[in-house]
């Protein structure tokens, strides 16, 4: 356990909370929280993180200060590819989200106002948390009497139909064997259209989605502007509430000043409005 400062407030970060376990291995979150905590239930915002669904860690968390602007913060860890093929990736997303709900108490968390955040292939699962709240379909592990839905995302150059990405490279990419694409799905992605189906956020929108924040760069070389521009389309046609913010000369790190208050704004707008207490 460890604390510390952002502005004079003090966060405290509580380090690697099991919260399921898997056989390939134990799954962790870092919860960042203010201290003392508020005597009112806060808003959460999850984190996950990006690395091709190949690497990554949880840990830097990118947004852990919001735990300094009203919120409470969790980062939390999934299967990679070369443990599991997905979809079990979303199911350890999902099973992060019902394990926050079940110790919501504990923690100082209203569990009706949920976001998540993440960017690249964090960015994919984010949008497939979102997509995916009517059905139980991918809901596994412990704490199955709690929802995995959530009531925003923020997806940051996330992929959204794998099938469609090479047509906007200048040669193939996701197509090829080795692909963190095909790694992901277990097998290329033109050979298994089922699996990719299933990976798609696009294919689960339906008009209940959460409000959804998409930001991607147009210079972006790894996961096409277009992927950002499929999927808003797909929210706008369905009537989700979308807000799309297009930077013409960013790539795909998104090394933006200021984008930070942008996704904060966007959580305080989505996760403050309307909220009784639990």
């Amino acid at each position: 356990m460890s604390a510390q400062r952002e502005q004079g407030l003090r966060i405290e970060k509580r380090a690697d909370l099991c919260f399921r376990r898997t056989p390939q291995r134990d799954l962790g979150l870092d919860l960042y929280l203010p201290v003392p905590l508020p005597s009112r239930p806060q808003p959460l915002i999850v984190w996950i993180h990006g690395g091709a669904w190949m690497g990554g860690d949880k840990d830097p968390c990118p947004f852990w200060h919001f735990a300094g602007e009203g919120f409470v913060v969790a980062s939390i860890s999934y299967r990679l590819s070369h443990e599991a093929i997905f979809p079990a990736q979303l199911e350890d997303c999902k099973a992060a989200i019902r394990w926050l709900r079940a110790h919501a108490g504990e923690y100082g968390i209203h569990p009706e106002r949920i976001g998540v955040v993440g960017h690249s292939a964090g960015g994919h699962l984010a949008a497939l948390v979102g997509v995916t709240g009517w059905t139980r379909q991918f809901d596994r592990g412990e704490h199955l009497e709690e929802s995995s839905a959530v009531q925003a995302v923020c997806d940051m150059a996330g992929p959204t139909d794998f099938l469609q990405n090479d047509a906007h490279t200048f040669g193939p990419l996701a197509d090829l064997p080795d692909s963190p694409w095909s790694l992901l799905i277990g097998g290329r992605i033109s050979e298994h259209p089922d699996r990719v189906a299933q990976a798609n956020p696009i294919t689960y929108i339906r008009s209940e989605c959460p409000p959804f924040l998409v930001i991607h760069g147009e210079r972006d070389e790894i996961v096409p502007f277009h992927q950002s521009v499929l999927l808003v389309e797909a929210l706008k046609g369905s009537g989700v509430p979308v807000e799309f913010l297009a930077f013409p000369e960013a790539d795909h790190s998104l090394n933006i000043p200021g984008l930070d208050r942008k996704v904060l704004e966007f959580f305080r707008r989505e996760l403050n409005q309307g909220a009784e207490e639990p």
